[in-house]
């Protein structure tokens, strides 16, 4: 079972779902927690401690100016403009470039060979016997997280239950965290424009044909137009945690509420339970 979760905006507290849904989980399975918010990843201020780390890396053209006789096919094959091929010389702009290896293939001279270069890492926990937490961590100054949150992703592969904690938005990085996933849970929150959001963020779902829930969170019971957006959507609302002081005192210090508060880890539970039923998964 691979279920995604994901918000339309930032600060709606996914991470903070996410990271007390995988702890309260696993307390009585194994659970691998993979944060895909590669460029701010967060869930390891949850779960501190020692970790494994590898490098992730592409692939980016090196041109061979000997056997280069500038006729330009490589520049135009590139769609993203990453390789300028002017009269006397090349220019390549790596950050443009997203590693196809098509201008290596089309150089009718062989002029083209590829380099490695290290983009991010994956950073690999074992918070305790039954839960793992795998980040992905983008460089500073790199543009594109895409393959740092595939090599996170197939670094939990293997694992009956994953929960991928996606980035905000409902950009190409969601989109990446959220194909081959079974479900995606959607956090939201009940304001303008947490609302405006959660129609982008389920509009994706839909497209990509993936079942979803919502939860709402910082619920202050005021929800009537999340709830009726959610009937129209046929989107059911799984979970409401409420507008709470002391949930908001334990996530500013870095607690789990679920630790603290142990009847939400029956909360989280059930909420898995009704995934499953919904998609048929195995419990």
């Amino acid at each position: 079972m691979k279920i995604v979760v994901a918000s339309g905006k930032g600060g709606t507290g996914k991470s903070t779902f996410s990271a007390n849904f995988a702890w309260s989980i696993s307390r009585s399975r194994d659970v691998v927690l993979v944060d895909c918010d590669v460029e701010e990843p967060n869930l390891h201020l949850f779960f501190p401690g020692d970790t494994s780390e590898s490098e992730v890396t592409v692939l980016n053209p090196a041109f061979d100016m000997e056997r280069c006789d500038l006729c330009g096919k490589c520049g135009d094959f590139c769609r993203y403009g990453a390789i300028a091929v002017l009269p006397k010389q090349i220019l390549f702009f790596k950050d443009l470039c997203h590693a196809c290896g098509g201008c290596r293939i089309i150089c009718p001279n062989e002029a083209i060979s590829e380099t490695e270069r290290v983009i991010g890492k994956v950073w690999d926990a074992p918070v305790d016997e039954h839960l793992r937490l795998i980040s992905g961590v983008l460089n500073e100054g790199e543009p594109n997280g895409i393959p740092v949150i595939k090599a996170a992703k197939e670094a939990a592969e293997g694992n009956d239950l994953v929960i991928y904690d996606s980035s905000p938005g409902t950009a190409c990085p969601v989109i990446e965290t959220i194909e081959g996933s079974d479900y995606v849970v959607l956090v939201t929150e009940s304001t303008p424009f947490g609302l405006h959001d959660l129609r982008l963020a389920a509009e994706v779902v839909r497209k990509l044909g993936i079942p979803a829930g919502v939860v709402i969170n910082r619920s202050d019971g005021e929800d009537d137009e999340t709830e009726a957006f959610c009937r129209k959507a046929g989107l059911p609302i799984q979970m409401k945690i409420p507008f709470d002081r002391e949930i908001a005192r334990l996530q500013s210090r870095g607690d789990l509420f679920s630790v603290a508060m142990p009847e939400w880890q029956d909360e989280f539970v059930n909420l898995l339970d009704d995934i499953c039923t919904r998609t048929g998964g195995a419990q």
